[in-house]
C-alpha cells in the first residue's frame, strides 16, 4: 500500500513542477519582451523594468494557477475523472493498510494493476510548448531589439517635449550643435526650459534665446521671421562659430535660418495664448422675477477658470428705482468671500439679500461679475437682471383703457378676486370661522369660473382640463352606446376609434401664437393653484398665485401693443429771398468723379495656380513662367502661414520643393492644392437671386430713417 501513496505523491510533485516551470518561463519571457521594449523606446530603467515585469507576471500567474492547491486529493480526483477503469477508487490508495476494510483491500488490489504509468497528464506537452514559445519570443526580443528604429526622438516627441523631436527636423549642415532657451513670463509660474529643436511652442510673451554653434566660420548669419522680418545674429567669443539671438515671442508663425546666403528649412512657431478669465454664471437665470410671497433674495453661483491664475473677482451691481423721469440709479460693488491667490479655477457663491441693498417692490437689479487674471487682463460676464414685482403697478389700470385687449372684463375680475382676498384676510379676526370658510370657498368658486372662461381661449371642453386639453373625461359628449361589442377582425377603423378622440384638439382650436398659448396655460395653472388654496380655507397661501396670474395676464396684454417711432424726411431749408427770382448763375452742371481702385488679383492668381497644379499631376516639369506663378502663390501661402502655421506650413514647404523638383511629387501637389482650397474657401454661386422681400426693404428703409442716413 505504500507503493500507492508513493505513486500519488510522485504525480503531485510532477504536476507542481510542470505548472511552476510554465509560470516562470512565461514570466521570464514577458519580462524580457516588455523590459527590452521599454528600455529601447524610453532609454531608461533597464534592469529595473525587467525585474518589475517578472515579479508582476509571477504574482498574476500564481493568483490564477494556485499551485499550492495541488495535493494528493487533487491528484486522486484527477485520476478518477480521467481514467474510468479506476472505478472512482483512487482515493483508497491514500489510506494505510490497517485502515482498509475487506472490500476496500480487494478494490485496491484490483485497481493497482490499472494505474497509468505514462501520459498521466494529457495536456503536459501543450503547456510546456506554450511556455517555451513565450520564453523564445522574450529572448528573441532581448537580443534583436537593437535592430528596431528608436522612437524616442520622433514618435515620442509629443509626449516627452520638444527636446526629443530633433530627428524630425532638417538641420542646416553648417550647424553642429544648438540649444534654445525658453523663459516664460513670470505671471505664468512656469519654469525656464531648454530644448534641442528649432520648432517652438511657448507662452505668449516668452523670451526665446537661440545659442547656435557652427562647424565652420560663418560670414553672415540671419534669422527670418514669417518671410518678412530679418535679423542679424551676433557672433560670440570673438569667433564666427558661436552665435546667439534673443527675441520676445508675441505671435505665432514660422522662421528660418540663413547662413551665408543659404536658407534652412521652415520651422514652426506655436504660441500658447493667455485668455482672460472665463466666467460662467450657473445661478440665477439671466432674467429673474421675484413674485409676491417669495423671499427677496437670490443665490449667486459662478464658475471662474483661467489659464494661469485668478487674482480678483467682484460683483458690480446697479439698482434702478422709480419710474419715468424720476428713475435713480445706485451702484454697489459686492465682493466674494474667497481668497483667490492665483487659483486657476474657483467655484464662487454669494447670497444677496435684496432688502439689505435697499430695494423695494418695483425696483430692478442689474449685475455682472468682473474678474482679473495674473496678467492683468479683465473680463466680465453678461448682465443679469433681477426684478421685484410691484403690487401697486399690477393693481393699477393705467394704460389698460386703450389698445388691443383680450378680455378686459376678465382681467378686472382677477383684480377683484385679489382685492376680495386681501379684504377677507384683513377681516379674519372680526368674523366667525364659518363665515371665513364660506367667503373663502366663494372666492374659490369665482376663481374657478374665471379659470373656465380663460380655458375657452385654449379650446378646453370641460372643467377637468387645466391649461390644455385632457381627454380622459368626456363629459357632455355622446360617444354612443358604451356596451361592449364583438370586434371584427381586420376592421382598422374600429380599432382606431378606441384610441382616437373625434373632437377638435385644444392645441389647434385657437388662432393664438404658441408663445401666447404657453402663457395662457401658465395663467390657468396659477388660477388652479389659487382655487385649491381658497377652497381649502388658506387664502393667505392663495394670494401669491393670484398675483402671479395677474402679472402674467398684464404681460400678455402688453404684448399686444406695438410701439412705432416717428420718422421725418430731412430737407434743406428754403431761402425766401431766392424764391421766384429765376437766377441760375450759381447752378453748375453735375459732374461725376469716378475713382478706379486697383483690384486685388489674389483670388485669381490662386485659382490659376490651382489649375496649374492639376495639369502637372502627370509628372510634367514646371517651366520658367510656371515657376514664377509658383513664387507668386508662395507669397499668399506665406501670409496665411504667418497666422496659421500648423495648417499651412507643410504646404509652404511642399511649394518650395516643387520649385526645385524636376518631376513634381504627387504628395507635394496635393498638399499645396489642399491649402489653396482652404484659403479660397467657398465662394458665392453666381448668378444669385436676391433674398430680400419687399417687407424687408421697407424695414431697412425705416431703419435708415431712424438712424438719419
Amino acid at each position: 500500500m505504500m507503493e500507492g501513496k508513493a505513486y500519488i505523491r510522485q504525480l503531485k510533485n510532477r504536476k507542481r513542477g510542470i505548472e511552476l516551470f510554465r509560470v516562470l518561463a512565461l514570466s521570464l519571457g514577458l519580462a524580457l519582451l516588455f523590459g527590452s521594449l521599454y528600455h529601447h523606446f524610453y532609454d531608461q530603467g533597464h534592469y529595473r523594468a525587467y525585474y518589475l515585469v517578472f515579479v508582476c507576471a509571477v504574482v498574476i500567474f500564481l493568483a490564477f494557477q494556485r499551485i499550492w492547491k495541488i495535493d494528493e486529493k487533487y491528484i486522486s480526483r484527477y485520476l478518477d475523472s480521467q481514467f474510468p477503469q479506476l472505478e472512482d477508487s483512487s482515493s483508497l490508495l491514500l489510506k494505510d493498510a490497517q485502515e482498509l476494510g475487506l472490500l476496500e483491500g480487494l478494490q485496491v488490489q484490483k485497481i493497482t494493476q490499472y494505474l497509468p504509468l505514462k501520459t498521466v497528464f494529457k495536456d503536459t506537452t501543450t503547456k510546456i510548448g506554450i511556455a517555451f514559445a513565450g520564453l523564445a519570443i522574450g529572448i528573441a526580443t532581448f537580443f534583436g531589439i537593437d535592430y528596431l528604429p528608436s522612437l524616442s526622438s520622433s514618435a515620442l516627441s509629443d509626449q516627452q517635449g520638444p527636446a526629443k523631436g530633433r530627428a524630425t527636423e532638417k538641420v542646416p549642415p553648417q550647424v553642429s550643435t544648438y540649444r534654445i532657451s525658453i523663459v516664460p513670463p513670470a505671471y505664468t509660474g512656469n519654469a525656464t526650459r531648454e530644448q534641442e529643436q528649432f520648432a517652438l511652442k511657448a507662452e505668449t510673451g516668452a523670451k526665446i534665446t537661440w545659442n547656435i554653434r557652427t562647424n565652420k566660420a560663418i560670414g553672415m548669419f540671419y534669422i527670418i521671421f514669417n518671410g518678412q522680418e530679418k535679423f542679424k545674429l551676433n557672433a560670440s567669443e570673438g569667433n564666427a562659430t558661436v552665435w546667439s539671438f534673443s527675441r520676445k515671442l508675441e505671435k505665432q508663425g514660422f522662421y528660418q535660418l540663413e547662413l551665408d546666403g543659404v536658407k534652412s528649412d521652415l520651422y514652426q512657431i506655436d504660441v500658447i495664448p493667455d485668455f482672460p478669465v472665463n466666467i460662467r454664471i450657473q445661478q440665477p437665470k439671466p432674467q429673474t422675477t421675484i413674485d409676491i410671497g417669495v423671499p427677496q433674495q437670490i443665490e449667486l453661483k459662478a464658475l471662474l477658470t483661467d489659464d494661469y491664475g485668478i487674482t480678483n473677482a467682484f460683483i458690480s451691481a446697479t439698482m434702478a428705482s422709480g419710474k419715468g423721469e424720476s428713475v435713480s440709479f445706485t451702484e454697489k460693488k459686492l465682493s466674494f468671500n474667497e481668497a483667490f491667490k492665483g487659483k486657476k479655477s474657483a467655484q464662487l457663491q454669494k447670497h444677496i439679500d435684496l432688502k439689505s441693498l435697499g430695494m423695494k417692490p418695483g425696483d430692478e437689479l442689474y449685475f455682472f461679475i468682473q474678474a482679473k487674471d495674473n496678467k492683468g487682463q479683465q473680463s466680465r460676464s453678461d448682465v443679469y437682471t433681477v426684478s421685484i414685482v410691484d403690487t401697486a403697478e399690477l393693481m393699477s389700470m393705467a394704460g389698460m383703457t386703450s389698445g388691443v385687449n383680450l378680455v378686459p372684463e376678465y382681467f378686472r375680475s382677477q383684480r377683484q378676486i385679489i382685492l376680495d382676498t386681501e379684504k377677507l384676510l384683513a377681516e379674519k379676526a372680526s368674523i366667525s370661522v364659518d363665515e371665513f370658510k364660506k367667503r373663502s370657498n366663494t372666492l374659490g368658486i369665482d376663481q374657478k369660473l374665471l379659470r373656465l372662461k380663460y380655458g375657452q381661449f385654449l379650446g378646453e371642453e370641460n372643467e377637468t382640463e387645466i391649461g390644455g386639453s385632457d381627454h380622459d373625461d368626456h363629459d357632455g359628449h355622446d360617444h354612443g352606446d358604451q356596451k361592449e361589442q364583438p370586434e371584427k377582425f381586420g376592421d382598422v377603423q374600429a380599432l382606431m376609434d378606441k384610441y382616437a378622440h373625434k373632437h377638435d384638439i385644444a392645441e389647434d382650436a385657437t388662432f393664438f401664437e404658441p408663445e401666447i398659448k404657453a402663457q395662457l396655460k401658465a395663467v390657468l395653472n396659477e388660477m388652479w393653484t389659487a382655487e385649491l388654496k381658497l377652497r381649502t380655507y388658506v387664502p393667505q397661501d392663495a394670494l401669491p398665485f393670484e398675483y402671479k396670474a395677474l402679472r402674467l395676464l398684464k404681460d400678455l396684454q402688453q404684448k399686444s401693443r406695438v410701439y412705432v417711432a416717428k420718422t421725418t424726411i430731412k430737407t434743406a431749408p428754403l431761402k425766401p429771398e431766392k424764391r421766384l427770382t429765376g437766377e441760375l448763375n450759381q447752378i453748375t452742371e453735375a459732374q461725376q468723379n469716378l475713382h478706379y481702385e486697383l483690384k486685388d488679383h489674389t483670388q485669381e492668381e490662386l485659382k490659376l495656380l490651382l489649375a496649374l497644379l492639376d495639369l502637372h499631376k502627370n509628372g510634367q516639369a514646371f517651366s520658367a513662367d510656371e515657376k514664377a506663378l509658383l513664387q507668386s502663390g508662395e507669397k499668399q501661402i506665406m501670409i496665411a502661414t504667418a497666422s496659421h502655421p500648423a495648417t499651412y506650413l507643410p504646404a509652404l514647404k511642399s511649394l518650395r520643393r516643387l520649385s526645385v523638383q524636376k518631376i513634381p511629387a504627387g504628395s507635394d501637389l496635393n498638399s499645396v492644392s489642399k491649402a489653396i482650397y482652404q484659403i479660397l474657401g467657398t465662394g458665392n454661386t453666381l448668378p444669385q437671386a436676391s433674398t430680400k422681400g419687399s417687407d424687408q426693404k421697407l424695414a431697412e428703409q425705416y431703419f435708415n430713417h431712424l438712424k438719419g442716413y
